[in-house]
């Protein structure tokens, strides 16, 4: 079944995923939209930290604020994905060298 090294690769495939997430969580980006008028920050994990409305809601109508929350999210959440993903791939190289 599983042999030492096997074992031990796992355990270290572990390690690397836990210091990875650690890493991740000390990440924050925020993007917004509207000029400022929204901004969304999240950590490198996908965790939504927060949510800012830099306007005064009598100024917005309800379809508009939902749309500018939807292009933040939107556009953080692709940043993050990407930052994501490189620390995933660096971590899989670390591991697996020549990969």
């Amino acid at each position: 079944m599983f042999n030492k090294e096997m074992l031990s690769k796992l355990q270290e495939m572990k390690s690397q995923a836990n210091e990875s997430k650690n890493r991740l969580a000390e990440i924050k980006i925020s993007e917004e939209s509207g000029g400022g008028l929204v901004r969304i920050t999240m950590d490198g994990n996908r965790n939504l930290k927060s949510v800012e409305i830099n306007a005064d809601l009598k100024t917005l109508d309800k379809e508009d604020l939902e749309d500018l929350l939807v292009v933040a999210f939107k556009r953080t959440l692709d940043k993050v994905n990407e930052i994501n993903e490189k620390e995933v791939m660096a971590s899989a190289q670390n591991l697996f060298p020549g990969m």
